[in-house]
């Protein structure tokens, strides 16, 4: 037996307010804490925010002022990483003693990443898991993510890895994560259709891997008054209703979905049964047919200007 206690947060943000998050998520670590948790996984996009029904002032070959304006306010809410927000976050960790996976929106120079960042329990911040494809109206304020952020960690309590939302629609990657051994697959995310949850028990079953899927709760009155979002001004009105859920191995549902309300959803599981579900199943291994198909990843980082250093002058001849 290989037991863990594992689960998943769903909570909403306190939106453009990334202190007021902060203490948000200190208090639901406190309480994950008291039960014991092991690893905790929280929302996609859960520190810096998630702007549901924000147009960004865009239509189709245009942008206007206020467009402008809501970009500077959303990333003045952003994070850089590491900074002083991951270090607290790192201490929300260490007081736990446990794993956290937590949905930010990162600060690269003037660029937003939605990213996944991972911590251990002394602490330290591990690394992060930047989104390689954001969806629809994302990409108005969201960069892209390259292959030199696509982890998967060796950890006391199993192998974690992260796909964003709709990443996890992503064969390719699902593949690539597939073969670096992960069993603990986290899903942050804002997706709270109900297919959401067959798609996270099909990765769970064609990984043969838990997976740990956190969705944001959040309403209207999370966002601040000055909040022009085309759901409306009513403080009551859900802009993401949930959907947490965790699935074991042989896609089964063994906690969740929970709706409609903040939630911490716990399992304990046992990780060998990772291994009892690739008994005859394992896409990576004795399933793959690399004869006919092959995965080519490229993790090396992309950056739009590489700087050479400068070549030092050849030294003078010594006179003669």
């Amino acid at each position: 037996m290989n037991q863990r206690r594992i689960a998943v947060v769903q909570a909403g943000t306190s939106l453009f307010d990334t202190p007021r998050t902060l203490d948000r998520m200190e208090a639901h670590c406190d309480a994950a804490a008291a039960q014991g948790v092991e690893l905790a996984v929280f929302p996609e996009a859960y520190i810096g925010g998630y702007p549901k029904g924000l147009t960004f002032g865009a239509v189709l070959g245009s942008r206007f002022p206020e467009g402008r304006d809501d970009y500077l306010r959303y990333w003045k809410s952003a994070i850089n990483v590491p900074g002083p927000e991951t270090m607290r976050i790192g201490s929300f960790a260490e007081k736990m003693k446990a794993h956290i996976v937590v949905g930010v929106i990162e600060r690269d120079g003037a660029t937003l990443y939605c990213t996944a960042l991972f911590f251990g329990p002394d602490g330290a911040l591990l690394g992060r898991h930047r989104k390689l494809m954001p969806t629809g109206t994302e990409r108005l304020v969201w960069g892209q993510g390259d292959g030199s952020t696509i982890p998967v960690f060796e950890t006391g309590i199993g192998r974690i890895g992260a796909a964003i939302c709709w990443e996890n629609y992503m064969p390719d990657l699902r593949q690539s994560m597939y073969a670096r051994g992960i069993n603990l697959w986290c899903a942050p995310t804002v997706d709270e259709r109900d297919i959401w949850q067959a798609s996270m028990r099909h990765i769970a079953y064609e990984g043969r891997t838990f997976v740990l899927s956190a969705c944001q709760y959040m309403t209207r009155a999370d966002a601040p008054e000055a909040y022009d979002c085309h759901q409306g001004n009513n403080p009551e009105t859900v802009l993401i209703r949930g959907g947490s859920v965790i699935v074991n191995p042989l896609g089964e549902i063994i906690a969740g979905p929970v709706y409609d309300r903040e939630a911490i959803i716990t399992a304990d599981i046992d990780l060998d049964d990772v291994i009892r579900g690739k008994y005859d199943l394992d896409v990576a291994g004795h399933y793959a047919r690399p004869d006919i198909f092959t995965l080519h990843v490229n993790d090396a980082a992309q950056r739009p200007v590489s700087f050479a250093a400068p070549v030092p002058p050849a030294p003078e001849a010594e006179a003669e």
